[in-house]
């Protein structure tokens, strides 16, 4: 099914986020939120992402990810080879020396970074913007096709993320989801 461009405007609707309330919003919706991923699942999938697109495209450029910066301090990072070479390039290391200091390899040679928060977050800000890793770019995933396969993880960030807690909430309203 083809769906006709829609552009959804939240205008009217305030955008929490303040990290302490969307925590207290996120405890307080557990259950309503757990309905919400069975209700999602029962929906079209081609509309859902439709729909998360739509209210990801309005909202993200809303909410500045720099004011935050709660993923860098909670997410675990997945890096590549390449990534890694760059990086150290970028901070004039050898590619071991930058393993060393901020990277553990599993035994199968998947890196992640070895702390969190991220070595590289200063305040609320990336120190290494132009070279993040690529799941630091695409995070929040919500540009991505198949929203409703990937709820699990969706969900897991709700009360960490504005950006997701709003699209979450907006998407509550659209899919005209009733708890």
């Amino acid at each position: 099914m083809v769906y006709l461009p829609l552009h959804i405007t939240i205008k009217n609707h305030f955008l929490e986020t303040n990290l302490t309330t969307i925590q207290a919003l996120a405890a307080e919706r557990e259950n309503e939120n757990d309905n919400f991923r069975s209700f999602l699942k029962k929906q079209d999938s081609e509309k859902i992402d439709w729909l998360v697109h739509a209210i990801n495209a309005d909202i993200t450029p809303k909410i500045d990810c720099t004011e935050c910066g709660n993923c860098c301090k909670t997410l675990m990072i997945n890096i590549t080879s390449e990534e890694s070479e760059r990086l150290a390039t970028h901070l004039e290391m050898t590619v071991p020396d930058l393993k060393s200091k901020y990277i553990e390899e599993s035994l199968q040679g998947k890196m992640i970074m070895n702390t969190i928060p991220c070595h590289f977050l200063g305040g609320t800000k990336c120190t290494i913007y132009e070279e993040r890793f690529a799941e630091c770019r695409d995070f929040p995933h919500l540009h991505k096709d198949n929203f409703t396969d990937r709820l699990f993880g969706t969900l897991m960030y709700y009360s960490m993320c504005p950006i997701i807690f709003n699209v979450v909430e907006e998407l509550k309203i659209a899919s005209r989801f009733h708890n």
